[in-house]
């Protein structure tokens, strides 16, 4: 067995979960920063609970286990102390967690275009000030500079060479995460993948696909109501307990909840820059990877 891949960055410390006492059943979700993490957190909470009044704001009732903010004892305890079929959030690809047959790992795709959009607007809406307080992160030695207009940054996002360890939210990583989880999905059958643009278009049958995946039974009348709660506009409604909130870093826990969309990416770019888009992907990426991805 390969060695675990070590991903370390001001959010997150991948080795805690090098010695996790997974259970039967656990699921791990395993998604990029705003590829659906949330959402997908929220389908498993509906699934496992079978009703939209869950017992805990979602981020305590799925904890975020590598997140730097909350002490690893601390997440461990509340991990420990569950007693339903647990759920748990990372940003870690799957080559840096533990393979346990036991477990159920999904992992969200999103067009990279829409989920780099999304990323611009969540990183607005962060309190780095806080985050730097919380993660006894050192003052920068100088001010940041300012930031550039969405259109101009999603370009230098789309051209940045940086290697994948070094940015995991620069595309070089997203395609680093999904290639990976792409090629395992084939020898691993307790790999899920799913498209955020399948949610979009069918989220009943997604999350049918997803029940049967994880071999949960839910009675046929109840389905309506799982499904409403799982939309855009019933989880923004409830961003004061969905959101992840934890130690108070959004500025507004509504507005992480931005627009939920498809395309967002992909209007702002031109033929041309699509173009030379999609030439950086196939350097970074399989082809029937790119298929599945850009299909929408």
């Amino acid at each position: 067995m390969s060695p675990l891949v070590q991903y370390t960055n001001a959010f997150q410390e991948s080795g805690r979960w090098h010695a996790f006492p997974f259970r039967q059943g656990d699921i791990v979700i395993s998604t990029h920063s705003k590829s659906g993490t949330t959402w997908m957190q929220m389908i498993c909470a509906l699934l496992v609970f079978q009703t939209a009044d869950l017992p805990e704001p979602l981020p305590v009732t799925s904890p975020w286990l590598d997140h730097r903010i909350v002490p690893h004892d601390e997440v461990l305890t509340r991990l420990e102390a569950q007693r339903h079929r647990r759920f748990i959030k990372t940003h870690t690809p799957l080559d840096g967690i533990p393979n346990d047959a036991r477990v159920t790992y999904i992992v969200v795709a999103r067009h990279p275009l829409d989920m780099a959009v999304s990323l611009y607007h969540h990183a607005r809406n962060l309190d780095v000030e806080r985050i730097r307080a919380l993660t006894n992160q050192p003052e920068p030695a100088r001010p940041p500079a300012p930031a550039l207009p969405l259109r101009d940054w999603l370009l230098h996002w789309m051209d940045k060479d940086v290697p994948p360890l070094d940015d995991m939210d620069s595309l070089p990583g997203v395609m680093r995460h999904l290639s990976d989880a792409w090629e395992r999905r084939l020898r691993q059958p307790n790999v899920v993948l799913v498209h955020y643009d399948d949610l979009l278009t069918d989220l009943a049958g997604e999350m049918r696909e997803l029940a049967r995946a994880l071999n949960i039974s839910v009675p046929e009348n109840i389905w309506p109501t799982l499904v409403k709660a799982a939309t855009f506009d019933t989880m923004k409604s409830r961003a004061d307990s969905l959101a992840p909130n934890t130690g108070d870093v959004l500025k507004d826990a509504a507005a992480f909840f931005h627009r939920g969309a498809s395309a967002a990416g992909r209007v702002l770019l031109n033929d041309d820059e699509l173009a030379r888009y999609q030439e950086r992907t196939r350097r970074l990426a399989p082809p029937d990877l790119l298929e599945w991805l850009h299909r929408h």
